[in-house]
């Protein structure tokens, strides 16, 4: 959101936008020039701001709604991630602890849904985002990390939901064509996406719905008062009834947001295209896999023959301080590397052709949170999706269309409209633990891996950790 950002060339950005981009030839919206008025002023051209647009014009088409975008739309984590579009069922305990047990199996029922609905959306609307819903293998790839489901599974089955089918082994093999996966269960309410080509089609089934789009166009500042917001950008100002901010891990600039939420690196690897070697392993087309480990490693293959493999739980977020150029530079890419090669050590020899890395918005209790900014009811947003945003960023983008809209329906008065109870430490204390935690969560891994017990100490530093993938 700075305003002297430098916006990257095709080349520089992560493999799924520089695929997009290709295919698009340049078709950038241009930035605001002077001062416009709408009802309802989006900030951020991710996901999340996308359907927020798309259900705002969709619930009511004459509200006029625009979208502030400070690069191009996608240019943050919707085109930087794994495109892994899951649900929260995974994560249904911790839904559980927020709200009653009949709203959290609501809220995970919908995320199951949104999964369905992005793909007939796509359908729909003519987007080509290589949405293939094969499912996802939740594994283990060392011993310690067997049976991390079987708590999630048990309470989810005292509910009545079995969303998730216990694997043998030989299945787990036969279905991620590795032999590092030791035991496993599968859902097969999550897809596989290009992020960047569902972004990038969100942006222009928006503008087909008369949604107003300004690229490379970063807001300054905005001010509120009794008549509206006016919002600040370098050209110009945007006067708007109602404002949505949906900017990830940059709304980390407001304190009372970044109380509750960590911004971390996810670091990412893709190899050249081999879709005979991928065949040849057995790996399902499609099929999503990530192990058990609190520093996630999440992997792919694409519908050209790649592997996609990413690993959490890397840069640390200090304050407000938020460089794109930084965050997009990967921190590990060498040990991801090695990662992927004792995964898949028959695909060893296969090239990595691109490395990239994002920030991930992790909310102190790992699931997403929504409200008005400083008491204003005219300044709505959305964060903390903590690394699981494609699917659930639809349901998001339903809560903040009622909420702009002052709509009381069941996602105006959605249980997700909260704050979290947990909030971080204060800086420089945040930043300073989150280096001591993360140290100890890479002796324990490596402990882990080597079929060793870590220490007591490393074991009771490693729970202060509030991010998790799953759980």
């Amino acid at each position: 959101m700075a305003s002297n950002a430098k916006y990257e060339s095709s080349a520089a950005r992560p493999l799924w936008m520089q695929q997009v981009l290709e295919r698009e030839g340049g078709d950038d919206r241009p930035p605001l020039q002077g001062d416009e008025n709408v009802d309802v002023c989006i900030v951020g051209g991710g996901f999340t701001g996308l359907w927020t647009a798309i259900r705002i014009a969709e619930l009511e088409p004459t509200v006029r709604v625009g979208v502030l975008e400070s690069d191009i739309c996608g240019a943050g984590a919707s085109g930087a991630n794994g495109g892994f579009a899951m649900t929260w069922w995974p994560k249904f305990a911790t839904l559980k602890k927020m709200m009653s047990t009949d709203d959290a199996l609501r809220l995970a029922m919908a995320s199951e849904k949104a999964v369905a609905e992005i793909g007939r959306f796509c359908d729909n609307n003519h987007i080509d985002a290589d949405f293939v819903p094969a499912g996802w293998l939740w594994t283990a790839t060392n011993s310690s990390q067997l049976g991390s489901w079987n708590d999630t599974i048990k309470d989810l089955a005292s509910v009545g939901a079995t969303p998730f089918r216990e694997l043998s082994q030989r299945e787990v093999l036969e279905m991620g064509g590795s032999e590092r996966h030791l035991g496993g269960v599968f859902e097969a309410g999550v897809a596989t996406v290009q992020p960047a080509a569902l972004v990038r089609g969100l942006r222009s089934a928006a503008i087909a719905a008369g949604v107003r789009i300004w690229e490379k166009t970063p807001m300054l500042d905005f001010n509120v008062s009794s008549q509206g917001v006016k919002v600040s950008v370098p050209g110009g100002m945007v006067s708007a009834d109602q404002l949505v901010l949906t900017t990830n891990a940059w709304l980390a600039r407001y304190k009372e947001i970044r109380r509750h939420l960590l911004v971390l690196g996810s670091d990412v690897i893709a190899t050249d295209a081999v879709p005979e070697r991928l065949a040849s392993v057995g790996w399902t087309p499609g099929l999503a896999i990530s192990d058990s480990r609190r520093m996630v490693h999440y992997y792919r293959p694409t519908n050209d023959g790649r592997v996609v493999f990413g690993k959490g739980g890397g840069r640390l977020g200090f304050r407000a301080h938020m460089n794109r150029s930084l965050w997009a530079t990967p921190l590990r890419g060498p040990q991801v590397i090695d990662q992927f090669r004792r995964t898949y050590p028959t695909l060893s020899d296969v090239a990595i052709t691109n490395t990239w890395s994002g920030a991930v918005d992790y909310s102190s209790d790992s699931l997403p949170f929504f409200g008005t900014l400083g008491g204003s009811e005219r300044v709505h947003y959305g964060v903390g999706f903590s690394g699981n945003g494609v699917g659930p960023s639809y349901v998001g983008g339903q809560i903040l269309a009622s909420r702009a809209l002052g709509r009381d329906d069941e996602w105006g008065t959605s249980p997700m409209i909260r704050t979290p109870q947990t909030a971080l430490p204060p800086e420089p204390f945040r930043t300073l633990g989150g280096h001591v935690v993360r140290a100890a969560m890479r002796s324990k891994e490596s402990s882990e891996d080597q079929g060793k017990n870590p220490s007591r100490l490393v074991r009771r530093i490693t729970e202060l950790d509030p991010t998790s993938f799953v759980g």
